[in-house]
């Protein structure tokens, strides 16, 4: 059997699919990964992993564009021969489907978060709920990492919900992402690592880091991740340059091992107005590191408000400071506590193996059907 997984990176093939990918050949089953080649191709080259660009324009909405994908998919299918066409991220899931239908191939799409076309509705959104409709009933399966996307696409007509079945985001490996101690510091450390979007609520964040600065001048706070990213809410370079001249946070760049900044932080913050589940979050409370986020789709999951971490509202930075305070007057003890509960919580709710369990027992019943 051979399986196409399908990404609009392959950045995300390397960071997120790698362990499914894994445990699939390990099963006994060919992988081949289709995505916008980038700098992370050779790594896959390196695994011994096949590859085909796809080109994908994640932002564009140029219809004979998008036509083009999926005749690039068409044409990979028909030529591949895939028996099982696994996809993630909007238009993977569009334009893979449609053309795994064609020639009538199982596809189990994965709804990793409705991203800023649901965020900031408008005729695109309009426009992506008509093509998920078209494809999604024709699914094999269809994955959602929370329980509201879900929820949403049953009662707008998306999908049926007996197509549907639950994750718990991508899950997290809980080996490589091991408990470590705080290393006590006068200079309490918040980070957020992600991409630097808007919609990740970095402005909520930094106006919050100019509230706490005032009263707590040795605070730090961080940003880390890709810069110049590929999407309509991205903040724009000299944007951040401001924020570091002025003194209000500090960019550590973008890394493709978090581990070291994530050990560094008291506490890991994403203020998202809305995710699938964040696998930066994941990340940090395996560390055990206590979580501030919003009490918004994808994000109210990973966090038991006053457990592992404080939920505050989305789009607002005053709550966003106000949790800041509350962490940063808890005691060394008090958010230790904290992060010993986040890492019970990724090992009993989010470990990675339960995401790959299902995907293996969704591919063995095709398999056997």
């Amino acid at each position: 059997m051979k399986i196409l997984l399908t990404v609009n990176t392959v950045w995300n093939i390397v960071n997120f699919r790698l362990n499914l990918i894994r445990a699939l050949r390990q099963a006994g089953w060919d992988v081949i990964t289709a995505a916008p080649p980038d700098a992370y191709v050779e790594k896959l080259r390196q695994l011994d992993i096949p590859f085909y660009p796809i080109p994908i324009q994640n932002m564009g909405t140029d219809p004979l564009e998008d036509l083009k994908l999926w005749w690039d998919y068409y044409k990979l299918i028909k030529r591949e021969k895939p028996n099982v066409v696994l996809s993630f991220t909007v238009k993977p899931n569009i334009y893979g489907g449609m053309a795994a239908k064609i020639f009538g191939i199982p596809f189990i799409p994965n709804i990793a978060g409705l991203g800023t076309a649901f965020i900031q509705a408008n005729w695109i959104t309009w426009v992506v709920e008509s093509l998920y409709k078209v494809v999604l009933n024709r699914s094999t399966k269809v994955f959602f990492q929370n329980s509201e996307d879900r929820k949403l696409f049953i009662e707008h007509g998306l999908v049926t919900s007996d197509r549907t079945q639950l994750l718990p985001g991508s899950g997290v490996d809980i080996k490589v992402f091991s408990p470590c101690r705080v290393v006590q510091s006068e200079e309490f450390c918040f980070l957020l690592p992600s991409r630097l979007l808007w919609d990740k609520g970095v402005g909520e964040f930094v106006e919050a880091a100019k509230s706490i600065r005032a009263e707590f001048p040795r605070v730090r706070f961080q940003l880390l991740g890709f810069l110049g990213t590929e999407n309509r809410s991205a903040i724009p370079k000299a944007q951040v340059i401001h924020w570091v001249d002025a003194g209000i946070v500090e960019y550590l760049g973008s890394t493709d091992d978090v581990r070291p900044y994530l050990a560094a932080a008291d506490c890991v913050v994403l203020p998202s107005y809305r995710e699938g589940t964040p696998k930066a979050l994941l990340e940090a409370a395996a560390m055990a590191r206590p979580l501030i986020t919003t009490d918004a789709v994808g994000c109210r999951e990973v966090v038991d408000d006053g457990v592992n971490g404080f939920l505050c509202q989305p789009r607002d930075a005053n709550d966003l400071a106000a949790k800041m305070r509350q962490m940063i007057e808890l005691n060394p003890q008090q958010r230790a506590t904290m992060g010993n509960l986040g890492r019970e919580k990724m090992v009993r709710e989010f470990d990675e193996q339960i995401v790959i369990k299902q995907y293996l027992e969704a591919i063995k019943q095709i398999s056997i059907g």
